[in-house]
């Protein structure tokens, strides 16, 4: 018993993460209650396009209106983050890409318009004009159901920017285990 707890608790360090959704910011692709399993050991390899679990504590501060059970915060504290920090978004920009907006057309990176089939259905790619180029080292990150989504956009006047640091990355998301009738790959990790 005590090894296969040392075994859970080194997978779940280093590994693999479980996280639940909590809002609305990624519908279309994940909904609130989903479970997912995060890639823990692919932290550092994100890339655009990417679904990632983030700690936001450092920059964004506590997910707005979300409460944490107490196997949450448990879990929370083995994987050293507060689960009032942990967002889940989409990698739009990367360190040096310029992403911007009019608010009233595509999301553009580099110059380039966004193909962006995951958006929610009836979403415009943003109402919020915006034109950042990404630091070395950071992200643009936003939720796919942009109307509902507290990202990049809504946090530019937070320390980064808008940005996170790719150190704060816990790992893309991989599979979505709940519910069982939609387990899967979400798309994106």
């Amino acid at each position: 018993m005590a090894v296969t707890f040392a075994v859970v608790l080194v997978v779940r360090a280093f590994l693999l993460g479980l996280y639940g959704i909590p809002s609305g910011s990624m519908e279309g692709t994940l909904i609130p209650g989903d479970r997912v399993v995060v890639a823990k050991w692919r932290a550092g390899d994100v890339h655009r396009g990417d679904v990632v679990v983030f700690d936001g504590g450092t920059t964004w501060g506590p997910v707005p209106g979300v409460s944490t059970g107490l196997v949450e915060a448990l879990f929370g504290k083995l994987d050293g983050h507060d689960p009032a920090n942990v967002y889940v978004k989409r990698v739009i920009g990367v360190g040096g890409d310029r992403v911007s907006c009019d608010g009233k057309g595509s999301v553009m990176v580099n110059g380039s318009p966004l193909n962006e089939p995951y958006l929610y259905p009836g979403d415009a790619a943003s109402t919020q004009a915006f034109d950042v180029v990404v630091p070395p080292g950071r992200l643009w990150l936003m939720g796919d159901h942009r109307s509902h989504s507290g990202d990049s956009r809504f946090h530019m006047g937070s320390p980064g920017g808008g940005t996170v640091s790719e150190s704060d990355v816990i790992g893309p998301v991989v599979f979505r285990y709940w519910p069982f009738s939609r387990a899967g790959n979400p798309g994106g990790g």
